[in-house]
């Protein structure tokens, strides 16, 4: 089994004017460059690495030695970690649980996790500092993910994504020369699971000898997230309140997708993101998010460490068939610490810069993120993906782009209980699916299996 990703965390410190010949005497700082009682000072956590965390420490210093220095306000990046932890952490934090740290000034927060930390009472509303016209440039589903419960806006976007279908068309392209499947076939979740049922029947005959060898075809990021859009694309909700909707005639449908093809073999079940089964050839088609684009690389890693160079194509979100073109929007957004109106709104007036088109493109480029407002996402995006030069960027934002003008989105739901439902889900359906997997290469009976399994699963 492959594991996840070894978590990175680590620790950086970005001061503010410190550029050689940078005049301070309008960086509220001192005449040897420390910050004096007139300047604000904000702490900025963050999940993100690579390209993204190198772009957002630049635009940082960029701030911190123009608009910061003139307006005396100091950006620091004290944490950065991945997103599970970072998670972990803020929740801590909301529950006041001994030893937690301080919730930083600015810091990136799923709805869900923002709304644990303002039924605390550590966030603060942002609708007082930001005007309306201001909001008005910005798409309005970013802005409206951002919105709890009780209507204000406690999260402002700077980075969005959606979901799409990876598929490693080296691989998949001698595939389709022995059997005759197309890529088309991709289009549809029944499709898919076709496709991947075939696939394992083709590799498992490529050695006769040896039965119950043949290679899984897809895995995505979260199943719980397929299930969620599976839901919505047939036109109804998977989270309810305080529990998942498992039992109707619509969630058959996610089970009839899921289950049947794991217990077959013709999915990858495991733990960890997509792209790590990606890169060592265990899948050759995954769901994942647009902003893990870099990690599926150009090469595939095989078990005997033999390497092979590949290409990527990106195809949009599959659908079920008579369902409705839907797919998940993702991204976290930046909260604010509640703390005094001074601070709060020298954070508000780094996260506007930050977000407007110039800085944005530059944050967001060369990732599969895309941007927020409606000048930089709708009017620049065109000649921004002519001007990129890695292919799979340029596949990956036309992808998305195209996505964003056919697909209806939907978000995780606002609520505190998210994180539990979703970890039970996908515990008991990977158990489920690895338990009947196992009991069908002992030769048990697939139906039986199945029934079995979603029986239980109910219950």
């Amino acid at each position: 089994m492959v594991q996840m990703l070894t978590r990175r965390c680590l620790r950086i410190a970005i001061t503010a004017c410190f550029a050689g010949g940078l005049a301070l005497s309008g960086c509220g700082s001192s005449a040897d460059g420390v910050p004096s009682a007139h300047s604000v000072t904000l702490s900025v956590w963050h999940y993100y690495d690579g390209r993204l965390s190198d772009a957002m420490e630049q635009l940082i210093a960029e701030f911190n030695e123009n608009v910061g220095s003139k307006d005396g306000i100091i950006v620091n990046i004290v944490s950065v970690t991945d997103s599970k932890e970072q998670e972990r952490i803020l929740e801590t934090i909301a529950r006041d649980d001994p030893g937690s740290p301080e919730l930083p000034d600015l810091v990136t927060a799923y709805p869900f996790v923002a709304l644990e930390l303002q039924q605390a009472g550590l966030l603060a509303a942002l609708d007082g500092y930001v005007s309306p016209e201001t909001l008005a440039k910005y798409v309005p589903e970013f802005i409206d993910e951002g919105r709890l419960p009780d209507g204000k806006l406690y999260s402002f976007p700077v980075a969005k994504s959606t979901e799409s279908l990876f598929v490693n068309r080296t691989l998949f392209s001698r595939f389709s020369e022995a059997t005759g499947v197309s890529m088309e076939t991709l289009s549809t979740f029944e499709g898919l699971a076709k496709t991947a049922l075939r696939y394992y029947e083709w590799t498992d005959l490529q050695t006769p000898d040896i039965p119950n060898d043949g290679k899984s075809f897809f895995t995505p990021d979260s199943w719980f997230n397929l299930a969620q859009v599976q839901t919505a694309q047939l036109g109804s909700q998977f989270v309810g309140e305080d529990s998942l909707k498992i039992s109707d005639e619509t969630f058959q449908r996610v089970w009839d997708f899921a289950v049947p093809p794991a217990l077959q073999g013709a999915y990858a079940i495991g733990e960890g993101y997509s792209s790590v089964y990606a890169r060592t050839g265990e899948v050759i088609t995954t769901i994942g998010s647009t902003a893990g684009v870099t990690y599926y690389g150009d090469s595939v890693t095989y078990p005997d460490n033999t390497q092979e160079t590949i290409e990527w194509d990106v195809l949009p979100y599959p659908v079920l068939v008579g369902g409705q073109k839907v797919a998940l929007q993702r991204g976290a957004g930046f909260v604010v610490r509640k703390s005094d109106p001074r601070r709060e709104q020298a954070a508000v007036k780094f996260l506007e810069w930050l977000t407007q088109p110039e800085q944005n493109l530059r944050f967001v480029r060369s990732t599969g993120y895309l941007p927020v407002t409606k000048e930089a996402f709708g009017q620049r995006m065109a000649a921004e993906i002519d001007i990129t030069t890695d292919p799979q960027i340029k596949r990956l934002l036309i992808v998305a782009t195209d996505m964003f003008k056919e697909y209806k989105f939907i978000v995780n739901p606002n609520q505190a209980n998210l994180s539990q439902l979703e970890t039970s889900y996908q515990s008991a359906l990977k158990k489920a699916m690895l338990d009947g997997r196992a009991e069908i290469v002992s030769g048990a009976k697939l139906a039986e299996v199945d029934n079995a399994k979603r029986a239980a699963f109910e219950a």
